[in-house]
């Protein structure tokens, strides 16, 4: 189980431009004449409203992750804000890429999400703004 995934491929070469040379430019067909539309499409912060709507996200993130920024996360639960979409945030203060310093927190974080919409299968929850 790994947190932090990489939101925006533009930020990620911006901040470790050795992921460009090393694997964007290497793994990914054409990157050099396409790279342009290839960062847009590994990219989910320019596409968040194509993912399905009844799919809830979990975000899961620590704030001293070195290989990807935290910002990524925060840019991609804006998003989600955004439109409406059904998410939930778990933002790790001192957490590196692994969340290896919570570990225990984030396999029961994970487990309880899983377990309210698939083993309960509880409804998504209203997205509207509501409330006094």
């Amino acid at each position: 189980m790994q947190g932090a995934g990489v939101a925006n491929s533009f930020r990620n070469i911006k901040q470790r431009p050795e992921m460009e040379q090393y694997v964007y430019s290497e793994l990914i067909p054409d990157y050099k004449y396409n790279k342009e539309e290839a960062l847009k499409a590994r990219s989910a912060v320019f596409w968040a409203d194509k993912l399905c709507s009844t799919t809830p996200i979990m975000l899961l993130h620590g704030s001293s992750d070195w290989g990807v920024s935290p910002e990524d996360a925060l840019d991609m639960a804006s998003e989600l804000f955004k439109i409406n979409h059904p998410f939930r945030f778990h933002f790790y203060e001192g957490g590196d890429h692994g969340l290896s310093e919570y570990r225990s927190q984030r396999s029961h974080a994970v487990r309880e999400f899983f377990d309210f919409y698939v083993e309960d299968s509880n409804p998504l929850p209203n997205m509207e703004k509501h409330g006094m």
